[in-house]
């Protein structure tokens, strides 16, 4: 496993460099930007694809075909493309929380509640990018389960629509935030566990040819 997760972590040290750069511009402009959700959340949404990114390449350079002769169960190696997900969407996910915090702050109005579902949130669109794509992509290869990356776009904008009227006021009076976090938290980690055991199914019944 920890071979499956330094060639992973090379590949994106080699092939997603311009993530980190596409990532900062839009953490800038959401740090300028007044109520438009969506730049605080395509950050996110960027680097929950890096592992379908990742199994492009796979595909490409036949690394599928290669690892059957290599030790490692499918299992294995499906489990490597969710870890590599959560450390880059888990490490985004603390560099957007702390870039809107100060925010919120220098705006002051900064409150915790507010504060708290908007890292939920951004922790549902993260995970809900991989939770969706992962499965079908390890069903069904890279060409035909990257469409569902457009369906995830519209989520985003729809996501963003919805975030921006609650942190307008719209929604905010009307919702239990204690509620709503713990929704937001089930469903964020409820669908990447069930995508991670998913993907591992369809994977080990795929023919690699």
């Amino acid at each position: 496993m920890k071979g499956l997760l330094l060639k992973d972590l090379y590949m994106m040290k080699k092939y997603c460099r311009s993530y980190i750069f596409i990532a900062a511009v839009f953490i800038a402009i959401a740090l300028f930007s007044n109520g438009n959700m969506f730049f605080v959340f395509y950050p996110c949404l960027l680097c929950g694809m890096i592992p379908v990114n990742l199994l492009g390449y796979d595909e490409r350079s036949r690394w599928m075909q290669y690892s059957g002769t290599l030790p490692y169960t499918k299992t294995q190696i499906v489990s490597a493309k969710y870890l590599i997900g959560l450390f880059t969407q888990s490490a985004m996910l603390i560099v957007t929380g702390v870039s809107q915090g100060i925010k919120m702050i220098a705006c002051g109005n900064f409150v915790f509640g507010e504060f708290a579902v908007l890292m939920l949130l951004l922790l549902v669109v993260a995970t809900l990018t991989s939770s969706i794509s992962l499965p079908f992509i390890f069903k069904l290869g890279v060409e035909k389960g990257r469409t569902v990356y457009f369906v995830m776009i519209g989520f985003v904008f729809a996501a963003s629509a919805l975030a921006s009227g609650y942190f307008k006021g719209q929604f905010a009076a009307e919702i239990n935030p204690n509620l709503l976090l713990a929704i937001l938290a089930a469903l964020g980690i409820g669908m990447y566990v069930f995508s991670w055991y998913m993907s591992i199914v369809f994977y080990k019944k795929r023919e690699i040819s």
